[in-house]
């Protein structure tokens, strides 16, 4: 009988995170995974990063988690989404070799210590009351731990669709986790079922390349990781092209072969991410769909046509796959699929992940409603990093929306549940303009410091960047100058008679380092990467201040804990339906409270007040 601080269910991209966080809190971790050669598979598209989901994998890679430097290790493109616009709300994305991604995550974890992988399936967990004690193997074997973090993915009751035909899978190829779903189900939980989809994969070798928009990467590399210093891998162009009134014909005449129109399927799938058979049902008007195709591989040549998933039968898929420009005489190497699977309404959970009414369980992943890889690796940091926590006897560690987009995340989660899966947008986060995946470092790395979850070559790199900047912004802030000095160099300024030094200027439009150092050509030394760290930082200082105190108050309120139990219904004045909604969520400060839909000022009071009365009681 084995025994582990910390167990982790799934090899998943939030298992593995998981793991990695457990193991570097320096407690004793296993991951149980159904092979060992999946560790870090990219299921669906061969892509890391992009709009909001770049934020995260920055976060993650802040708090010296595996996805940033796995995926610049994969990276044949780089491309920074949203260039045109301001740093806020630019996403870094890379198109991955999804070999190399897998063979860095399995390398590092298996090289990890305190980290053993174990080669198994986990069938039920062990409970001791209401809380967990480990997990039991499909060979009846045992192993006790003090936490269990579940990262099951789409292998919770998974069931792949092709057309009419359906059966028990977590993805393509592999079984399903149908006996603990069986367990889960019977412990009362709130659960449901959700689905995603994939789209056909095409040999490249059968595709008509000279016929198609060519998609090149960037020339300047924005690499995922604060580490990554080089490209790694040899890039590659990607290919555009759409469907047609064809393509649209095809797909609409079969709809009722789809296992999705075909009524089989009962799970609600991503909006964002729409399969072939909705976007021609939903948007009806339009004519073409764009469709990437991003090669899996330097050394594959398979191809992801991102934008045409399904769940219509394979003798359709290759009609209407046919019918697009460039790939009349393409080969299908693997017909798309619908897959179906288990959930958690995650507003059973606590903001650190864990199961409110069971102690020591933590999820992360689909599990919880989301959808990507980025999210889910996010989650299972959290997880992780909170089991570790909690085998250690230490306080759980949170997340707050105005620290980052994880917080945003597990607080959108947790609050308000999922009719869909979650995606991350950076219009989900109402501090985005402080939430930068540039500083993604400086507003989290401190934070793993502070846990012990940072090893020391990131605490090295972290120390030194900080310290460039802090010299930098010391030396712009030696030069100042006029208004008629600034206006005699060609910049038109107020002529208000203060002095601007050369920090300020940067703020200014019309300003770019190039036109501080042409004032003040000693500011030439100050490194390339650093200049770039400090003119983002500008752009938004004026805004940020403002910013930077709305957060303060808003820290105010999430620093009152609500405990655990709190009756809502004693409160006088307060309405039945909103103390039964308040005593549904459970929210664990006022902040969560105030975010709570159908909320009022009037009855935020209510609750403020009965808080203060307690505490006025408990002082006495």
């Amino acid at each position: 009988m084995k025994h582990y601080d910390v167990i982790i269910v799934g090899g998943g991209h939030a298992g593995v995170e998981a793991a990695l966080a457990s193991a570097r809190m320096g407690v004793a971790t296993a991951l149980v995974t159904f092979r060992t050669e999946d560790l870090g598979t990219m299921s669906c598209n061969p892509a890391i990063g992009g709009l909001g989901k770049g934020h995260l994998v920055r976060e993650i890679d802040a708090l010296d988690g595996i996805m940033g430097r796995a995926g610049d290790y994969a990276a044949i493109q780089y491309r920074l989404l949203n260039r045109s616009k301001g740093p806020a709300v630019q996403g870094p994305r890379v198109q991955a070799d999804r070999s190399r991604f897998r063979h860095f995550v399995a390398q590092e974890a298996l090289a990890t210590e305190r980290l053993d992988v174990i080669t198994a399936e986990v069938t039920a967990l062990i409970w001791e009351g209401d809380t967990v004690g480990g997990v039991v193997l499909a060979d009846d074997n045992r192993i006790h731990a003090r936490a269990v973090v579940m990262t099951t993915g789409t292998f919770l009751g998974g069931k792949v669709f092709i057309g009419e035909e359906s059966f028990p899978a977590g993805r393509m190829g592999d079984e399903a986790s149908s006996l603990l779903a069986q367990q889960l189900r019977g412990l009362g939980l709130p659960m449901g079922r959700l689905k995603t989809g994939t789209p056909p994969r095409l040999d490249g070798r059968s595709i008509d390349w000279a016929a198609l928009e060519t998609q090149p990467g960037d020339a300047q590399p924005e690499y995922l990781s604060f580490l990554t210093r080089q490209t790694q891998a040899r890039q590659v162009a990607c290919a555009i092209t759409h469907t047609n009134a064809r393509t649209h014909d095809i797909v609409r005449a079969n709809l009722g072969r789809s296992a999705m129109y075909g009524g089989q399927i009962e799970g609600v799938g991503p909006r964002y991410c729409p399969s072939i058979e909705d976007k021609i049902t939903r948007f009806a008007d339009k004519d073409s769909h764009q469709i990437f195709l991003e090669p899996e591989g330097l050394d594959d040549d398979t191809v992801y046509p991102n934008g045409i998933s399904t769940s219509l039968p394979a003798d359709v898929q290759e009609a209407y796959v046919r019918s697009i420009r460039g790939l009349e005489n393409v080969r299908i190497l693997q017909p798309g699929y619908a897959i179906e699977y288990d959930y958690l309404d995650p507003r059973a959970l606590t903001s650190a992940l864990r199961l409110r009414d069971l102690h020591g369980l933590y999820l992360a992943g689909q599990i919880n409603g989301t959808t990507g890889y980025e999210e889910a690796g996010a989650q299972g940091l959290v997880a992780g990093l909170n089991a570790a926590l909690f085998a250690l006897g230490r306080e759980p560690v949170s997340f707050s929306r105005s620290q980052s987009y994880i917080g945003v995340m597990i607080d959108d989660l947790t609050l308000r549940g999922v009719s869909e899966p979650y995606r991350m947008f950076t219009s989900r986060a109402e501090y985005r303009l402080s939430l930068r995946a540039d500083n993604a470092d400086q507003r989290l790395t401190p934070l793993g410091v502070s846990l012990g979850c940072i090893g020391g070559v990131r605490a090295e790199a972290f120390g030194q960047k900080i310290a460039r900047l802090e010299d930098a912004k010391a030396a712009l802030r030696g030069f100042s100058f006029t208004p008629k000095q600034l206006n005699a160099a060609g910049h038109k300024v107020s002529q208000d008679g203060m002095r601007r030094d050369a920090l300020d200027l940067l703020g200014l439009p019309g300003f770019d380092f190039d036109a501080v150092v042409a004032l003040a050509p000693d500011l030439g030394s100050i490194g390339a990467e650093t200049r770039v760290q400090i003119e983002k930082e500008m752009v938004y200082h004026s805004y940020l201040d403002r910013q930077d105190a709305q957060i303060r108050a808003l820290r105010a309120d999430e620093a009152r804990n609500i405990p655990d139990g709190f009756d809502y219904t004693a409160i006088s004045g307060l309405s039945h339906e909103l103390a039964g909604k308040l005593a549904r969520v459970r929210p664990e400060t006022l902040g969560q409270a105030m975010r709570i839909d159908g909320m009022t000022p009037a009855a935020l009071v209510l609750v403020l007040a009965r808080l203060q009365q307690g505490k006025m009681r408990a002082r006495a």
